[in-house]
This record gives C-alpha cells, sequence and structure tokens, in this order.
C-alpha cells in the first residue's frame, strides 16, 4: 500500500458568546484534509476528504488530559495507523479489548501532543507516524503496526 499524507484539523469551539449572545454550544471535530504546504491552507482554504467519528460515549477534547483527549487520541492514530475501528481495533478509549500497548500509545499521544494543543490545529499524518516510531523504538519494541514500516525518507519542501 503507497504511503499517503493527510492532514488532521482539530476544531474546538465551545460555547462563544458574540455580540452579548451566546450561541448554542458546538462539540469539538477533528477533520481529515488533503495536504498543503505553506499559508494556501490559511489563504486558500483546503479540501476536506472526510470527518472524524466521535465515539458513542462522548465526543473529542484537547489541550488538557482526559476522557476527550483519549477519544482524540484514538480516533487520530486509528486512522494514522490504517487501524481501522478504534474500538475494534483495540486503541479505542472505551474499548472492551483494549491492547495493552496501543492503549499506551494513545495515553502517551495524549500527554506529549493532545495535552498541547490549543482550540484550533493542524497536524500532519506524517508527523504522526514519526511520532509514534519513535515511541516504539524508545520502548524497544520492533513489532511495528504496517502503517510505520514504510515511511517515506523526510524531505524539505523549497
Amino acid at each position: 500500500m503507497a504511503y499517503e499524507d493527510r492532514t488532521y484539523h482539530g476544531i474546538q469551539d465551545g460555547q462563544e458568546k458574540w455580540r452579548g449572545e451566546e450561541e448554542e454550544w458546538r462539540p469539538a471535530r477533528i477533520l481529515v484534509e488533503k495536504p498543503e504546504f505553506g499559508p494556501t491552507e490559511r489563504t486558500y482554504g483546503v479540501t476536506v476528504l472526510r470527518e472524524l467519528a466521535e465515539p458513542e460515549g462522548g465526543g473529542f477534547g484537547w489541550g488538557y488530559n482526559g476522557g476527550g483527549t483519549s477519544a482524540a487520541a484514538a480516533a487520530i492514530l486509528s486512522d494514522a495507523l490504517d487501524l481501522g475501528d478504534p474500538d475494534k481495533s483495540g486503541i479505542g478509549y472505551l474499548s472492551d479489548s483494549e491492547d495493552d500497548v496501543l492503549s499506551q500509545l494513545r495515553e502517551d499521544f495524549c500527554d506529549d501532543v493532545l495535552s498541547q494543543l490549543c482550540d484550533h490545529w493542524r497536524l500532519r499524518r506524517s508527523v504522526v507516524l514519526r511520532w509514534s516510531v519513535a515511541w516504539y523504538l524508545q520502548r524497544g519494541i520492533t513489532d511495528l503496526p504496517a502503517a510505520l514500516t514504510g515511511l517515506p525518507p523526510l524531505q524539505s519542501q523549497t
């Protein structure tokens, strides 16, 4: 399977006041977009490929470490690693058949990455995969998910 990059775009508006009036609450969302380089995505817009599905037990979150952050990490990692459904793969936050390695990967991704993000962010799949490779190697785990074995070499965008 050929490597395909994509961008994860987190949008967490919550409940905002505008001109003194409260707007209705909007849940946090994670969009999967076609990657663009430079200011293109901010200036001209992006192509949204799909939206990651929220788990049934609650919504997404980031900028802290809790249940919403774990749900977001499970969704992003399962998509980036091509694991399929987070709950069926064992990485899901509320999964009945939680895999010990994948759940620790998920929680460390929460601590290292998602807990540091603000309301709006973009994160490339290549960054998620390279972080994941480093995580596995630091623990001496050599049995890597297939998505981590065929990463292309780093290239600068000039």
